[in-house]
């Protein structure tokens, strides 16, 4: 059986005329790395301002009488509490409890949630949320819009003069505005390497133009999604099919802030047995964060052991960090074995290489909070 055809997002043309080399990711064709290769585009966001296309991922509106609800029915957060104006992490949780996907839920207006999904899960997270919505309340799926990440600590300055309005916004604010020269957009200012920047949603129509406004910037390059995942492991955060899926929990994978205190004390949401009993006792595993001391990166599938040898966890994302110089990893142990400072082993093609457990995020996030 063929493999079926790759989708392209509104901006693949621009990535072929950059010189991207390209590959499959999430049933798109998408740039893993531009000429400047993974190592200069990593230090590149953290110095400056990177723009990457992330317009795989899956855009939505939920809207109607009663939205709120419906989406408390299926996360562990508290939307009904969300301001307009603000931006939620949260996670699609299945009946045992077990992440279904990853998200960022946010309330730009006054019209329900702007929802944001992971490209490889999108049309599965849709259909399970369809499902699940009672009458009169609506799923639009936004499949003619593009959205653009610009990250880096010169971001803000950049987007300014396109979006003037981005300047008073502070991490996980989100707001319907224009810019670009009267093109509709919802900016939040967030995203996924751990530097302050903006996720950009627009009309696909008009992408091609704004990527190319952002980068006449000198301090603008483009990056590929080798460097995304490189900026995304050193701040410590998850990449959804990899350090978390539906077998792993909220609290298992260090994720327990998407809890809010309400759904705590109300315990009315899918799998709460099982991740009410994880906050009050212990998990069976959690996320560990490793610093690799000797040897190649421990990659995913790497096994862990302990002093003695023997096996306690696996490697779920791992490689070469370029801002720190050398190899981190993180992935699933027990609890016991998670407190920074303790010595563990990690197996490399049939060799222990001695490594380090640290408190995550390996590199401090800059997020711009409000004071």
């Amino acid at each position: 059986m063929s493999e079926p055809e790759l989708k392209r997002t509104p901006l693949h043309g621009a990535h072929l005329s950059a010189g991207a080399r390209m590959a499959g990711f999430a049933g798109y064709d998408m740039p893993i790395q531009y000429p400047d290769g993974v190592m200069k585009e990593h230090a590149w966001t953290r110095t400056s301002a990177g723009l990457f296309d992330v317009s795989h991922m899956g855009q939505a509106r939920l809207s109607g009488e009663g939205w709120a609800a419906a989406f408390e029915a299926v996360t562990p957060g508290d939307f009904a509490a969300l301001k307009p104006g603000r931006q939620k992490y949260s996670v699609l949780l299945n009946s045992e409890g077990g992440i279904l996907d990853d998200l960022m839920a946010a309330r730009p207006d006054g019209e329900g949630l702007f929802i944001v999904v992971n490209g490889a899960c999108k049309d599965e997270d849709f259909r399970f949320l369809e499902a699940r919505l009672p009458a009169g309340v609506r799923l639009t799926r936004l499949e003619d819009r593009a959205l653009l990440a610009l990250q880096g600590p010169k971001a803000a300055a950049v987007l300014a003069a396109h979006v003037p309005g981005c300047v008073d916004m502070a991490f996980m604010d989100s707001a319907a505005m224009t810019g670009f020269g009267g093109v509709d957009l919802i900016v939040s200012r967030s995203g996924y390497t751990g530097e302050d920047g903006f996720e950009i949603s627009l009309p696909a129509a008009e992408a091609a133009r704004a990527w190319d406004l952002l980068l006449a910037d000198d301090r603008v390059r483009p990056i590929g999604l080798g460097a995304r995942d490189s900026l995304r492991l050193e701040a410590g955060l998850p990449l959804y099919g990899h350090d978390v899926d539906p077998s792993v929990s909220p609290v298992e994978a260090d994720l327990s802030f998407a809890i809010s205190p309400s759904r705590r004390r109300r315990g009315d949401f899918p799998g709460a047995a099982r991740i009410l009993g994880e906050l009050s006792g212990a998990p069976s595993r959690v996320r560990i964060a490793m610093k690799v001391l000797e040897g190649a990166p421990a990659r995913e599938g790497a096994v862990i052991v302990d002093a003695g040898g023997s096996e306690v966890g696996v490697v779920t994302s791992g490689g070469f960090s370029p801002t720190l110089g050398h190899p981190i990893a993180i992935g699933f142990a027990p609890p016991a074995l998670c407190a920074p400072g303790q010595r563990l082993g990690v197996v490399v093609r049939g060799r222990t290489w001695p490594v380090e457990t640290l408190a995550l995020p390996f590199v401090p996030h800059r997020y711009v909070r409000r004071p």
